[in-house]
């Protein structure tokens, strides 16, 4: 079945981060969209370049190497991953739960070969397209419209960045802060010996103080006879 619902990109919440990053995205959930369908059906998220959504084959399997995340997208053009059953999508969403899923989430497994339906982070900024696709041991039942295409996040280069009033580049603006800086630094440090020695001096002051001069006095000495006791 071709069901016409199509993924679009959710508002995520403060704690999970924003819309898109340079390599994720976060997207609804799939509520109430596959209702006809048996419990035990395995929802999968399909995650494709432009250029491989007109003759995507939903028969080839996933973890294929037609469909291994490792290859994608110069060998695979099509990888599937997030695969759950129904009873992690339930209808309606309770009250106040994030029904989101954060796709390119996993880095543990982005380069392993074993795990050909990793949730890895995505190769670069797209566009990609994605669809759901709900498979009865492996054989396709259901699948939803493609999503429009969805761009992540680049990072800007340091020359695009623009400059105001002087005109001039972003390489000068950062050479001259670092200049200023630098200049800094060695005016701090002549500063900081002088105030080093002059510290050093207060303190050589305070512990040495003037001799006081010392005045020996001379005595004659008066010898004394034992005088006879008749002329006392």
């Amino acid at each position: 079945d071709k069901l016409s619902y199509k993924p679009k990109l959710s508002m995520a919440s403060p704690t999970l981060g924003g819309l898109t990053t340079s390599s994720t995205f976060t997207l609804e959930q799939p509520r109430c969209v596959f209702t006809s369908l048996q419990d035990d059906v395995i929802i999968w998220l399909v995650v494709a370049i432009p250029k491989a959504v007109p003759n995507f084959n939903n028969s080839v399997k996933p973890g294929s190497p037609e469909r291994e995340f490792q290859k994608f997208p110069t060998g695979a053009g099509a990888y599937m991953t997030l695969n759950t059953t129904l009873f992690n999508y339930p209808c309606p969403k309770p009250p106040g739960e994030i029904a989101v899923l954060r796709v390119g989430s996993e880095t543990s497994c982005a380069e392993d070969n074993t795990r050909p339906t990793c949730n890895g982070p995505l190769p670069g900024p797209g566009p990609y397209q994605v669809k759901f696709l709900a498979l009865n041991d492996s054989n396709p039942v259901a699948e939803t419209a493609w999503s429009d295409r969805i761009t992540l996040r680049t990072a800007r280069q340091l020359s695009s960045i623009p400059t105001t009033g002087s005109g001039r580049s972003a390489g000068m603006i950062a050479l001259t802060s670092i200049l200023s800086i630098l200049f800094a630094i060695l005016l701090a440090v002549p500063v900081a010996m002088l105030v080093f020695r002059g510290s050093n001096a207060c303190g050589g002051s305070s512990s040495f103080s003037k001799p006081e001069a010392v005045t020996v006095r001379r005595y004659n000495t008066h010898h004394v006879y034992d005088q006879p006791a008749a002329r006392l």
